[in-house]
C-alpha cells in the first residue's frame, strides 16, 4: 500500500527523522519490576521489563516478549511504549504514575483495506489502575478534556524544525510548519486530548492525508512534549519514531458562553 493516501505533497520521512532532538532520555527505573495494569475497558496486562528495551507481557490469552521503552516524563510518571513482532500494525502505550497508580492506556491500530476518507489509524483509550485493585488509587482519574481548546502554541522539535498548533475544538486541531522542510505546509487533523494530572496532558492525532498517528505527553510544568509517531513509511514498513519538543504558549482564546466550539 502506498504511503501517500491523501492529497498531501509531502511524505512522513520529510519531517519525522530528526524529531527526537529535544526528547527526554529513556529510563531504566522499571527494569526488573513486575507491572500489573487493569484497564476500565476490561483488558488487563502483566508486564515484566527484563531490559531497557525488552518486556515480557501477557494480555488475556496472548503473551510474548517484545520491544519497549520507558521515559520518566514527570515525577513518578512514565511514558511506556510497546510494539509487537506478531502484530506489527499495532502498538500499545501506557502513561503510568507509580505513586497515584493512575494509568491511561492507548492502543493504536493501523487498519488494512479500504478506509474511505477516514484516517487509517484508529486509537482506543482507557483509564486504568496499576497494581492491586483492592487498594484504591489516588489523584485525578485521566479523562477527556477541553482545556486546550483555544490554545495556540509552538513546538520546537530541533533547531531546524518548529510547528505551530492551534486547538480549534474538542475534535480537531490545526498544525502549521513555521520552520523546517515542510515550511508553509498546514492541515487540520482529528485529535484526542486527555488530562492525566494537573498541567499534564496526553495528545494524540490520526492524520487523514498520510497513514500517521501520534501519542504525546505534555508536561506544562517543564513545557516539554515527549512521545512518538506510529506510521507506515514510504517503503511500506511500520515505523515507530521517537519525538519530543519544547513547548511555547503563544496565546489563548476565550469564547463567550453562547459561542463555544464543540
Amino acid at each position: 500500500m502506498s504511503q501517500r493516501e491523501g492529497e498531501t505533497n509531502y511524505k512522513y520521512e520529510d519531517y519525522a527523522s530528526e524529531m527526537a532532538f529535544h526528547r527526554l532520555p529513556q529510563s531504566d527505573t522499571l527494569v526488573g519490576q513486575p507491572i500489573r495494569i487493569a484497564l476500565d475497558s476490561g483488558s488487563s496486562y502483566e508486564l515484566k521489563v527484563t531490559d531497557k528495551n525488552k518486556v515480557a507481557w501477557r494480555n488475556g490469552s496472548k503473551s510474548g516478549t517484545d520491544w519497549c521503552e520507558a521515559i520518566e516524563v514527570a515525577p513518578n510518571t512514565y511514558f511506556f511504549d510497546m510494539t509487537f513482532k506478531e502484530e506489527q500494525r499495532q502498538c500499545q502505550t501506557f502513561i503510568i504514575n507509580t505513586v497515584t497508580r493512575r494509568v491511561l492506556g492507548i492502543r493504536t491500530i493501523m487498519r488494512e483495506g479500504d478506509v474511505g476518507k477516514e484516517p487509517r489509524a484508529v486509537q482506543h483509550f482507557s483509564p486504568g489502575i496499576l497494581g492491586d485493585l483492592a487498594i484504591p488509587p489516588t489523584g485525578r482519574k485521566p479523562a477527556p478534556t477541553r482545556d486546550l481548546v483555544g490554545l495556540r502554541a509552538l513546538y520546537t522539535y530541533n533547531p531546524n524544525q518548529c510547528f505551530e498548533h492551534l486547538y480549534l475544538n474538542a475534535q480537531r486541531f490545526g498544525w502549521h510548519c513555521v520552520v523546517g522542510p515542510l515550511r508553509g505546509e498546514a492541515d487540520v487533523e482529528l485529535h484526542t486530548v486527555y488530562k492525566f494530572d494537573d498541567n499534564q496532558y496526553v495528545l494524540t492525532w490520526c492524520e487523514t492525508g498520510l497513514p500517521v498517528s501520534t501519542v504525546f505527553f505534555h508536561n506544562w510544568d517543564q513545557m516539554k512534549e515527549t512521545g512518538k509517531f506510529f506510521a507506515i513509511g514510504e517503503d511500506g514498513a511500520m515505523a515507530n519514531t521517537p519525538a519530543g519538543a519544547l513547548i511555547t504558549k503563544l496565546s489563548m482564546t476565550f469564547y463567550p458562553a453562547d459561542s463555544r466550539p464543540v
